[in-house]
């Protein structure tokens, strides 16, 4: 159950996905081990923006469509992710929906939850999960609360990456 599950990496992938179609405010669910996922694409007006919003809708892909990913998207999503990183000790910026959904999924995995629903606002978060015992619980949080949880997965992370100092000889 929860205790094998990896939210972080799932839910960093699914962000990735999300920050590539311009999408920051959405709702995701687990509909068995699927996640269903329904957001808009922000109404940014930079170019890239635009250039994006003109290629969905030549391609005939509605907006308002969810986005379904299973386990084997979601691994060919942190595939992707993983060879694009060109500096994997370096402190990324939370504020991205990526970083924001790992470190959510890190706080999950840390309290050895399953993830029920997740709803994702421009400063805040509601997720929904059940702990092992089967209660299901609700936290409503800003998502600056999170920040010391980032801190941490990225001071893990700089320490996996270093190596041991040889001596001089």
């Amino acid at each position: 159950m929860a205790g094998t599950r990896h939210h972080d990496e799932e839910l960093r992938a699914i962000g990735q996905a999300l920050e590539a179609r311009d999408i920051s405010v959405f709702e995701l669910k687990r509909v068995g081990d699927l996640y269903v996922i329904q957001g808009m694409p922000d109404d940014a007006d930079s170019l890239h923006s635009k250039v994006r919003r003109w290629l969905r809708r030549l391609h005939k892909r509605s907006t308002n469509d969810p986005m379904i990913f299973g386990a084997v998207e979601v691994e060919q999503l942190s595939q992707a992710g993983r060879a694009k990183r060109s500096n994997p000790g370096q402190l990324n910026d939370f504020r991205t929906v990526s970083n924001i959904l790992r470190t959510v999924g890190a706080y999950l995995d840390s309290r050895e939850v399953e993830l029920l629903m997740l709803q994702k606002r421009r400063i805040s978060i509601t997720i929904s999960y059940r702990e092992k015992t089967g209660q299901e619980r609700q936290e409503d949080r800003s998502i600056s609360s999170f920040y010391r949880v980032f801190l941490e997965l990225s001071g893990k992370r700089g320490q996996k990456q270093k190596t041991p100092l040889q001596p001089n000889n």
